[in-house]
């Protein structure tokens, strides 16, 4: 299937040669799901790579919760990553001055080398999103910025001013691909995507096939309600690397993500 046809307008709205690229991995996967690698050996992220990388578009890192990491093993882990066809999502949720989110985007970890995406907060103003631009552009390369529009977590103070404020600034700006919603409640998510438009991706944590709380606050609705909402990518972490078959697993989130696009879409 053609990624225009799977799409529809969000593909022809898209401004973003790295939203299509995403549009253009979920389509050959047949998966709108980003996988969120919480792993913390090295070892336990290349066997992610190996078991699921083919049912998954996109992972979500947190390189500082890697025990053993190294840049060269790191390095490593992000050409398997580029082999296996993935985006790589590094969760930093970045919320500083636009100066010291540029250095932060360089560092020990310089992240600026091989994130596609990260997160940030918008609380700090819009200079957060430029810092973060001028680091990929320090190393010549090309990102884009999920600004955090709404959280899964209970009790989080993301209230809808500041949501539509978020919405407000993130979708004027060039270098914002997209905005985090929250996957456990269709409703919000809905409300969102009226807000953003069909110009900006919206992608979700807080999705399980087994509906419900989790862990710690953690709230989880239905994978395919969350596309059908708006979701363009759902993000799953335990549903996957903690079950029992995490292959069979991810094929499952993959399945019930495109059946939602597709079912979006008609």
């Amino acid at each position: 299937m053609e990624p225009a046809k799977a799409w529809g307008k969000r593909w022809s709205s898209a401004t973003s040669s790295l939203a299509k690229r995403y549009m253009e991995v979920a389509v050959a996967k047949q998966s709108l799901v980003c996988l969120a690698a919480d792993r913390n050996t090295m070892a336990g992220l290349f066997e992610l790579i190996d078991d699921v990388g083919e049912h998954v578009a996109a992972l979500k890192t947190h390189v500082d919760l890697v025990d053993d990491w190294t840049p060269h093993a790191w390095s490593d882990f992000c050409e398997a990553a580029q082999r296996a066809n993935l985006l790589i999502f590094e969760d930093r949720k970045f919320a500083d001055i636009g100066k010291i989110s540029r250095a932060q985007m360089a560092g020990i970890y310089d992240i600026r080398s091989w994130s596609d995406l990260v997160t940030a907060h918008l609380i700090s103003g819009p200079d957060v999103v430029d810092g973060l631009q001028a680091g990929w552009t320090d190393v010549g390369r090309h990102g884009g910025v999920l600004l955090l529009a709404q959280m899964s977590s209970r009790g989080n103070l993301l209230h809808p001013d500041y949501t539509a404020e978020v919405v407000e600034k993130g979708a004027a700006h060039p270098g914002v691909f997209g905005f985090i919603g929250n996957g456990s409640r269709p409703a919000e998510l809905k409300a969102l995507r009226a807000a953003v438009g069909d110009d900006k991706m919206i992608w979700t944590p807080g999705v399980n096939l087994a509906v419900g709380d989790g862990e710690m606050g953690q709230r989880y609705g239905d994978p395919t309600e969350a596309v059908m909402a708006g979701s363009d990518c759902i993000i799953v972490g335990s549903g996957i690397h903690k079950a029992s078959d995490p292959k069979q697993a991810a094929q499952a989130y993959a399945e019930a993500s495109w059946n939602g696009l597709l079912n979006r879409t008609g």
